[in-house]
């Protein structure tokens, strides 16, 4: 969220001389790891694209290491004094983005934006903020670059991607970021209507994993009786004994509850968190630190938890609200980290729907085309 605002809340506008927001002279990238071939053509891209003030998609697969792309560009950006912004739906890839680019950029004042920020006020070189915040901008930034643009709730809100237009100056480049453009954005690519770049692969060079699909019958009827479908009940078992972390995704909060009950019958220490969970960050952060084996979710990890060594299953594939978008990036939370690039993914549904084949099919023609240019080892 934005946070208060009244009338009398400043509209910042950029206007005359540059200020000089420190003392700061090289703008040092201390970030010395190395792209993959495929994070190289984009950033080159990227490049391209600031030096021309145009407009550009990466469509970069989940674990394609988005931010490293933008590393360049961002220097290049810096040495010319331009006002950079970063912009992204939530509130928690702020506050783990901000960290990561002052570390990569320790020389650069940078400025975290969000509901609740204490820098709201200071002046910076680059700015990592909710699309919210971009509401509080006119003509401000040289450069603005929308991570996870086909996310809620900018995807939604017609307000957010105005005020995307507005905070940017009139001579200045946009950059979009996704792993999962809309059906209308992928018409424009193929069509030549929208200017864009995919990364296909990850950064370690190895295939995505691909979902499989398991019938399980009526999983509702099963759960309403206080027991699992017995597919579902022994791939629970398999994961506690394999002592691998997992993710087991449920369409919604009452059904969500009814299976971690069921589910600390395996273990205790399963446990469930969604949306309007009050301890819904401590049990995040336990699942991070591998204190809870399994974590029984809404869609709201589908993005921003990454766990090293993880499974991922989605018990009911065929609700609606599992959209082919929600499903790649449910797909992508596995086999992201170099050490651990595999893993599996399982469909447990009543029935497939056109979501899940779609969502396989790309999945799969990502990795066909990431062999085609030989980004895969």
């Amino acid at each position: 969220m934005m946070g208060r605002v009244s009338e009398c809340t400043p509209l910042i506008h950029w206007k005359g001389p540059e200020v000089e927001t420190s003392a700061i002279i090289g703008h040092r990238l201390t970030w010395d790891g190395n792209l993959s071939k495929g994070q190289m053509d984009a950033s080159k891209k990227i490049v391209e694209t600031l030096q021309s003030n145009n407009e550009i998609l990466i469509w970069a697969v989940c674990g394609a290491g988005k931010t490293e792309v933008l590393f360049e560009g961002l220097q290049m950006a810096l040495y010319k004094k331009q006002k950079i912004c970063i912009a992204t739906p939530r509130t928690d890839v702020v506050l783990e983005l901000a960290p990561r680019l002052q570390a990569a950029f320790p020389e650069t004042k940078i400025a975290a934006l969000y509901g609740g920020s204490k820098q709201k006020n200071e002046q910076a070189e680059m700015y990592i903020a909710t699309t919210h915040q971009l509401l509080r901008f006119k003509e401000a930034f040289d450069v603005v670059i929308v991570d996870e643009v086909d996310a809620f709730p900018f995807s939604m809100d017609k307000s957010l991607q105005f005020a995307v237009e507005k905070s940017r100056k009139q001579k200045s480049s946009l950059i979009y970021l996704t792993a999962t453009p809309s059906k209308q954005w992928k018409r424009e690519v193929t069509q030549n209507k929208r200017q864009a770049i995919k990364i296909p692969a990850r950064y370690h060079g190895n295939a995505l994993p691909v979902p499989n699909f398991e019938w399980c019958g009526n999983w509702v009827k099963e759960v309403e009786k206080g027991r699992l479908p017995k597919n579902v009940a022994e791939w629970i078992r398999k994961q506690l004994k394999m002592k691998k972390q997992s993710f087991l995704f449920v369409p919604n909060i009452l059904l969500l509850e009814k299976i971690e009950r069921i589910c600390k019958f395996y273990n205790n220490r399963i446990e469930s968190v969604h949306a309007n969970d009050r301890r819904r960050k401590e049990k995040v952060r336990k699942f991070r630190q591998g204190e809870i084996p399994i974590i029984i979710t809404s869609t709201i990890l589908e993005r921003g938890v990454t766990i090293p060594n993880s499974d991922v299953a989605v018990l009911g594939a065929e609700d609606d609200i599992f959209t082919e978008s929600a499903l790649v990036q449910i797909s992508g939370r596995v086999g992201r980290h170099i050490n651990y690039p595999n893993g599996n993914i399982i469909f447990f549904h009543y029935g497939k729907t056109d979501a899940m084949v779609e969502a396989k099919r790309h999945i799969e023609e990502m990795n066909k085309e990431a062999r085609e240019k030989g980004y895969l080892k």
